[in-house]
């Protein structure tokens, strides 16, 4: 069976991707490499194109690029039609032995971008995002350097993340009609206020509003949903379906501009997440499950 495509821009991607960052980060140790490789096989083997990434993904200050390095690796490594899978990765926080920040001058991003493409092991990336707002500049500074690597090839499509309704609508007035292809923000069951108007909006506008943690994060909501939500479990139960397969289906359902990017650091969880991308649930249970965030 031929898995449906949503639209990142002129990127033609699966329902859902893959969020690659509990590989290098999160809960405990990173994954081993071979688990590593194995979750990202996974994915792509269970119809996944869409492989999520950030530069700042890994185990310590130091160790910036781990996490593209893995997915850059893991694609080569594949056996299947690489020419269908999709790369997004992010640029724009800083990690150093003092902490974290945020930096979108043009200088930043040009040298984060380059070593992302390094890293990756690619000539240009499918899409990137600029990570979190940089409240030293002004918001518009930034996408148009983006808008820049564009012209340049380096990237094909322009994304922001973490970013609210003005600033989306910021992003739209640089780059013109059609010029933002992607907006990454949190959205699930247990975090929807903020981002429940950017989701709406984003199919307004035809932007593909791309969900970070759809199932509560790695601190242990994901694995909880169905104890949290007696409706999710409800409808898991009625489907033989496990709670996180009905969550995704849900989120899917909320519009065809919604790609959600279920984080895995093994393949059983990703095999498991993608199985969503071919669950029915009926009008009734979509209505019981969007009670959730009225």
């Amino acid at each position: 069976m031929t898995t449906p495509t949503r639209r990142i821009g002129s990127l033609s991607v699966s329902p859902l991707g893959l969020g690659a960052m509990p590989l290098s980060m999160g809960r405990g140790e990173p994954a081993p490499h071979d688990r590593a490789m194995a979750t990202v096989h996974a994915a792509l083997d269970a119809g996944v194109t869409l492989l999520d990434t950030a530069d700042i993904y890994a185990p310590t200050w130091d160790t910036m690029g781990h996490n593209e390095k893995l997915v850059g690796e893991a694609l080569r490594s594949w056996q299947g039609d690489r020419s269908v899978v999709k790369i997004a990765t992010k640029g724009g926080i800083t990690r150093s032995a003092d902490g974290g920040g945020r930096d979108g001058s043009a200088a930043y991003l040009r040298s984060a971008l380059e070593k992302s493409l390094t890293d990756l092991g690619m000539d240009s990336v499918d899409l990137y995002y600029w990570h979190r707002p940089d409240r030293s500049i002004r918001y518009a500074d930034a996408v148009e350097v983006l808008a820049a690597f564009q012209q340049e090839g380096l990237i094909r499509e322009v994304g922001i993340s973490n970013a609210n309704v003005e600033e989306i609508d910021v992003a739209r007035d640089v780059l013109g009609e059609g010029g933002l292809a992607a907006v990454q923000n949190e959205f699930s069951p247990t975090f929807f206020h903020t981002s429940r108007n950017e989701l709406r909006h984003c199919g307004e506008h035809g932007i593909a509003f791309v969900p970070w943690s759809p199932l509560g994060g790695t601190g242990g909501g994901a694995a909880a949903v169905g104890e949290r939500f007696p409706q999710i479990q409800r409808v898991a139960e009625a489907h033989t379906v496990s709670p996180q397969q009905v969550v995704l289906a849900w989120e899917l359902s909320l519009g065809e501009h919604v790609i959600p990017i279920p984080g895995a650091s093994r393949p059983e969880s990703i095999t498991d997440s993608a199985r969503a991308m071919g669950l029915e649930l009926s009008a009734e249970e979509l209505e019981q499950l969007s009670q959730i965030i009225a």
